[in-house]
């Protein structure tokens, strides 16, 4: 989650090239947009979605490359809940009617629940929430394995999604995360240990992402715990480690999905493009 903070060098950040990062990164990334291959499915971004603008019409201008058919889900935020996490809730970027008209075309909602902290209290005031789209083909992005539990004996039509934040970047880590939650999103980062992907048993349950943009390489994620408290309303703000740790730049990045395709990966979550071009939500 890049601002457009000074970074520690006291300048504005500035997208470098990003071939000169590491050899792995000029095989499995381009700036340039990949085929989108038949068969797979996507999670999309509707971080940032203005209200005005009806979810079809956003989806197709937003995600043109993409067919409408191959969109399982779109994730963002709906009404107000101190569970939401990974971006700063400001004002909900899916209606009602959003929803509805999603359903209409058989693609979920996915609900990003992934604050750091969540109490037994607080998930039961948020029981009416919960209970509001808990809908077959919905699903929800969560951190706290307690909550999964909760969730999965309460409302079971809900797909439980284990986030990015949980960096689940080893065999044994997943293996274990498969026992709780039904798929996890793995680190952007992952994409690029052909050798643990190959070693994963159940890919058809594992979600990649298509592209990446400063999560890849950053060195300080403190933008998702301070994400979390300022989520809670009480008036704590969040962070972005850009000021406070050097980094480089590069962008957003697309992966090139047939390789990914052709190891038995069918799951992938494609993010938005800032204003600023640095990185996506």
């Amino acid at each position: 989650m890049v601002s457009t903070a000074m970074n520690a060098g006291g300048q504005q950040p500035v997208k470098k090239d990003f071939h000169s990062a590491d050899p792995a990164w000029a095989e499995a990334l381009t700036e340039q947009p990949v085929p989108i291959p038949p068969g797979i499915t996507f999670t999309v971004s509707a971080r940032g979605k203005p209200p005005g603008i009806p979810s079809l019409k956003f989806l197709s201008e937003e995600y043109q490359r993409i067919p409408t058919a191959q969109i399982e889900s779109v994730f963002g935020f709906v009404e107000p809940t101190t569970l939401y996490g990974g971006r700063p809730f400001v004002m909900p970027e899916l209606s009602p009617q959003d929803v509805v008209t999603l359903h209409d075309c058989c693609i979920g909602l996915r609900l990003p629940l992934s604050n750091h902290q969540v109490t037994r209290e607080e998930y039961e005031q948020n029981r009416p929430f919960l209970k509001k789209y808990h809908i077959r083909g919905n699903s929800v992005i969560v951190n706290r394995d307690e909550l999964a539990g909760w969730i999965r004996q309460d409302f079971p039509s809900y797909e439980i999604e284990a986030t990015v934040i949980k960096e689940i970047d080893t065999l044994e880590k997943i293996e274990k995360a498969l026992a709780l939650y039904d798929t996890l999103v793995l680190p952007m980062r992952v994409n690029l240990d052909r050798e643990l992907l190959a070693a994963i048993p159940d890919k058809r349950r594992i979600t990649l992402f298509a592209n990446a943009g400063c999560a890849l390489n950053c060195p300080a994620k403190i933008c998702y715990g301070s994400v979390s408290k300022a989520n809670k309303m009480t008036g704590d703000i969040a962070q972005c480690s850009v000021g406070l740790k050097a980094r480089d730049l590069y962008g957003m990045l697309n992966f090139y999905l047939e390789p990914l395709v052709a190891m038995g990966f069918k799951r992938f979550k494609m993010l938005r493009m800032r204003s600023h071009g640095l990185t996506g939500y």
